[in-house]
C-alpha cells in the first residue's frame, strides 16, 4: 500500500504494536517500502548530556541505536526495510519539518504511553502533529 512510511519514535511509548501495523501498511508494494524511523533529542537533553558525561550528538545517537534494536529486530523479522534517522531540537517541529522535507505518504504514531496517569487521550506531540500536517497520521495504541 504505502512505499514510504515515517516512525516518530518515542523512546516513553511503547511501540509493541507498531510492526504488525508497519506490516499491514506495506503489504502489495510492488517495490517493497521504506520505514524511516525517526527520533529527536531535546536540546535539554543533548545539553545534559555534553554537560554531565561528556557525550555528544554523535555518541548520544549511537547509545539511542542501541536502544531501538530491540524494535529493528522486530521490523528485520517480519522483512521490512528501514533506516534511522536522528535529529536534536523541539520534537514537533523537526517531525513536521521531516514530513515536509521527505516524500512520506503516511505518518505512523504509537500512542501508548508507559505512564498510566495521563490526562489527554493523545500526547501533546502526537495531537499538533496529526493537526498540522498534509498527509494521513495513523495513531496506534
Amino acid at each position: 500500500m504505502y512505499k514510504n512510511i515515517l516512525v516518530p519514535y518515542d523512546f516513553g511509548n511503547s511501540f509493541k504494536n507498531v510492526p504488525g501495523q508497519l506490516e499491514k501498511l506495506t503489504k502489495n508494494s510492488e517495490e517493497g517500502a521504506t520505514i524511516t524511523v525517526f527520533n529527536v533529542l531535546s536540546e535539554r537533553e543533548l545539553e545534559s548530556y555534553v554537560k554531565y558525561q561528556g557525550k555528544h550528538f554523535e555518541d548520544l545517537t549511537a547509545d539511542k541505536e542501541m536502544d531501538l534494536v530491540p524494535f529493528l529486530e522486530e521490523l528485520d523479522a517480519l522483512g521490512l526495510k528501514y533506516e534511522t534517522k536522528f535529529k536534536t531540537g523541539r520534537a514537533t517541529r523537526e517531525i513536521i519539518n521531516e514530513v515536509n522535507a521527505g516524500d512520506y505518504e503516511i505518518v505512523l504514531m504509537s500512542n501508548q504511553r508507559s505512564e498510566r496517569d495521563i490526562k489527554h487521550v493523545l500526547g501533546h506531540v502526537t495531537h499538533k502533529v496529526a493537526k498540522r500536517v498534509n498527509i494521513p497520521v495513523l495513531i496506534v495504541k
